[in-house]
């Protein structure tokens, strides 16, 4: 416990950048908070690395000094198919390219400046509600809050341990993939996005800070299996098929020794709270990387907690109040995007259907505009 021997307000599992920012924002409003993150920042994590122009204030009202940073800025969308196939456009708000290690390292700094107990290489084992207070099991012992929220990704072995729905679904095209993450060097303009699709995935790269590039993928895990378990071999024999990504491997700089990897990811819908937790970011749900605005999604979700959960523990509302106040919001603010996103996964994940729509969509800007509209939102 805090010195005082009560229990903290609010504990939070996971620091990414749902669990960072909600965390400084309230601290900043007087109240005791524990950020728990299995890993020592700074340090890299599966990510596109690309943030949607909509949380560029935000982020600087954290306390970021984005434009001191001289980040490339995004305008452009490149698309292509499997047997390359591709469609170039105009995004209609952009965004800009940072990495994850750098971006959640600095928000880290500012967290433990407000006032934020942040634990480093701390793993939460569980979170249990029990006589109005959360009793949370970590690797270095019992910690006790008024409020607990996950905040701690793409997947945790506490969903499981929750059983959680998502984690019992069958496989199909909304769950069990991989992501593979390189940073590289390589000739792209600064001001493009390449999402470049092959059989059952799909690649990002953009840049990020140093003249550097963040070269991401998703792809099914049977693609891995078919391939022996072996990354180089299914890069060579999947992903290279489509001429964007043969170019970009045979003549990038890879500046990793080994990919940062992650398993069994899931766009299946999830739960926003259950048993008085609220989930934030990836834990809440997942958009599809190929619509792009996860990391934007995160952020706008922790704004959202943070105004619920101040009014809670200011006594203006009732605990099933306030959670269910955050549930309308975060489904008023994401469903569509959501919605769009698992039917945007439906067309890309096939080769045959990619390959068709891409053809289709080039004589519609319109169309394609409004369909990048659909998975963005306005800067909050």
């Amino acid at each position: 416990m805090p010195p005082d021997n009560k229990p903290y307000d609010v504990i939070i599992a996971g620091g990414g950048l749902a669990g960072l920012a909600l965390s400084i924002q309230l601290a900043r409003s007087g109240y005791s908070v524990a950020l728990l993150e299995k890993e020592t920042y700074p340090y890299h994590k599966v990510c596109g690395e690309y943030i949607s122009l909509e949380s560029w204030n935000f982020l600087e009202e954290l306390g970021l000094p984005l434009s001191d940073w001289n980040l490339p800025v995004i305008h452009q969308l490149l698309v292509s198919a499997p047997n390359g196939e591709s469609i170039r456009h105009e995004l209609p708000l952009g965004g800009f390219g940072i990495s994850r290690f750098k971006l959640d390292a600095a928000l880290a700094a500012i967290a433990r400046s407000e006032g934020v107990e942040l634990r480093e290489s701390v793993k939460v084992t569980d979170m249990r509600f029990e006589r109005s207070l959360f009793v949370v099991q970590t690797s270095n012992g019992v910690l006790y809050s008024k409020l607990a929220c996950g905040t701690y990704g793409k997947r945790s072995n506490l969903d499981i341990k929750w059983r959680r729905k998502f984690t019992f679904s069958k496989s199909d095209r909304l769950n069990n993939y991989v992501g593979v993450k390189y940073h590289v060097q390589a000739d792209i303009p600064d001001d493009l996005i390449g999402l470049h699709n092959f059989r059952d995935g799909y690649c990002g790269i953009s840049r990020i800070e140093d003249g550097k590039c963040c070269l991401c993928y998703i792809t099914a895990a049977r693609n891995l299996r078919e391939s022996g378990n072996s990354i180089p071999a299914m890069e060579m024999d999947i992903l290279r098929r489509n001429p964007f990504l043969d170019k970009i491997f045979s003549t990038a700089n890879f500046l990793f020794q080994q990919p940062v990897t992650i398993s069994q990811i899931s766009y299946e819908r999830r739960t926003r709270v259950e048993d008085h937790i609220l989930f934030i970011g990836d834990a809440a749900g997942m958009i599809p990387p190929l619509a792009g605005n996860g990391m934007s999604m995160a952020l706008h979700g922790s704004k959202i907690a943070y105004h619920c959960i101040d009014a809670w523990l200011k006594g203006q509302t009732a605990r099933y109040e306030m959670e269910q106040e955050y549930i309308d919001r975060w489904n008023r603010q994401f469903g569509k995007r959501l919605w769009v996103g698992r039917v945007l996964q439906t067309w890309f994940g096939s080769e045959r259907r990619t390959n068709s729509l891409l053809n289709s969509l080039k004589p519609f800007p319109k169309l394609v505009t409004f369909l990048i509209r659909q998975t963005h939102g306005e800067p909050f």
